[in-house]
């Protein structure tokens, strides 16, 4: 049996997923992003596997900029004027690009569960929707005269991938179920916001995000539930056993419940975490 190559490793979907996460150049992380995903789509890459793609990264790559800082040390953002814009950008840049790493990790991390085809189309199409994310937003800093790493950035959300490496359905509770559907809470207001102030450019992105970020929840519903029924466990206790273990932190209303139950997060999921705010 002839031993496979390093290419021939890389050229899986999970020796893809393990080179996006390490990239440490933004714009090399979406452009393998975005090649990996035509070439799934397309039927180029086998799935591959842990052992051959090689053992995903305890962090992912990160150009010298942003300053990366613990949350409770990061200065108070800006209000008002271009300075809050681009501290605002700035910051959702910054869970986007997160958002990439997290998502090619789930890919790559738990390649070796036993998992349908429509698993991993759904999470290659996430993967690349992050990354089109970051880029609107990287370039509407641009517009605005800034860029990606002018500003401190917080390095709390890679926690919770170290926190739920171990444990696919954790990793989906978390993930898209905790941290995306609470974006699903404050970006309307933040739309909002942006079109009373003037700026629709700023608000166009936002609601992109907003629309796609639905549809990640919807996936992350979908595929926990499947986990559940693999189990034979009932999916809302389990979320909550999993929340508790693994999330940092308080559920804080308000809740966008018609966002969140279109996504197919039902309030019988949060609702009765909701206690842990103090």
């Amino acid at each position: 049996m002839s031993i496979p190559s390093d290419l021939d490793r890389a050229d899986t979907l999970v020796g893809r997923a393990n080179a996006i996460v390490r990239a440490a150049d933004t714009a090399e992380k979406v452009r393998l992003a975005y090649d990996t995903a035509k070439a799934w789509f397309s039927r180029q890459l086998a799935l591959g596997s842990v052992s051959l793609g090689g053992q995903m990264p305890d962090r992912p790559g990160r150009p010298e900029h942003p300053v990366l800082l613990a949350p409770r040390d990061m200065p108070k953002r800006a209000l008002g004027g271009d300075a809050g814009k681009i501290a605002l950008l700035h910051s959702l840049a910054h869970i986007e690009l997160n958002a990439v790493d997290l998502t090619w990790d789930l890919i790559g991390r738990f390649a070796d569960v036993r998992l349908p085809r429509s698993y991993y189309d759904d999470w290659v199409r996430v993967g690349l929707e992050e990354a089109k994310h970051f880029s609107m937003l990287e370039d509407r800093l641009g517009e605005l005269g800034a860029r990606y790493g002018d500003l401190p950035a917080h390095d709390g959300l890679w926690q919770a991938a170290q926190a739920t490496g171990r444990d696919l359905a954790a990793r989906l509770a978390i993930i898209p179920l905790v941290l995306e559907a609470r974006g699903l809470d404050i970006t309307p207001p933040m739309i909002e916001k942006a079109e009373a102030l003037g700026d629709h450019a700023t608000a166009r992105v936002m609601g992109i995000i907003y629309r796609d970020e639905k549809n990640h929840v919807a996936f992350g519903a979908k595929w926990f539930r499947f986990l559940c029924d693999r189990t034979g466990v009932r999916p809302e206790p389990k979320f909550h056993e999993l929340v508790r273990a693994h999330f940092r932190g308080a559920l804080k209303p308000p809740f966008n419940d018609r966002a969140r139950s279109e996504a197919g997060l039902t309030p019988g999921f949060y609702r009765p975490l909701a206690k842990l705010v103090g």
